[in-house]
């Protein structure tokens, strides 16, 4: 599988990348081998082998979530403490970008 320029670039939009024009060639190569292997893989039979989904036979010890109320003193003193507010809501940097 051969990757060109725009596919690369796209890949590297959707990492939120930033390529040098000189090493998308380099970059080009390298993720055209790993595809090609993948699609090695995918061609595996495996029709006699068993799925697994973890093999260590630990198993996670989940809680349930419990929801208590806060004083309206405690929730006053949160608000009063943090950086940024509009309002009585807390404002926080973005996680996400738009990614036009």
């Amino acid at each position: 599988m051969n990757l060109d320029k725009e596919q690369i670039l796209q890949i590297a939009t959707l990492a939120r990348l930033q390529l040098e024009e000189e090493k998308i060639d380099m970059y080009s190569e390298q993720l055209s081998t790993v595809f090609d292997y993948i699609n090695m893989l995918s061609q595996v039979n495996t029709d006699d082998v068993v799925e697994t989904t973890q093999v260590t036979g630990l198993q996670d010890i989940v809680r349930e979530d419990i929801v208590s109320d806060s004083s309206e003193e405690k929730r006053q003193k949160l608000i009063t403490l943090f950086p940024e507010k509009v309002g009585d809501l807390l404002k926080v940097d973005a996680v996400f970008e738009n990614a036009d």
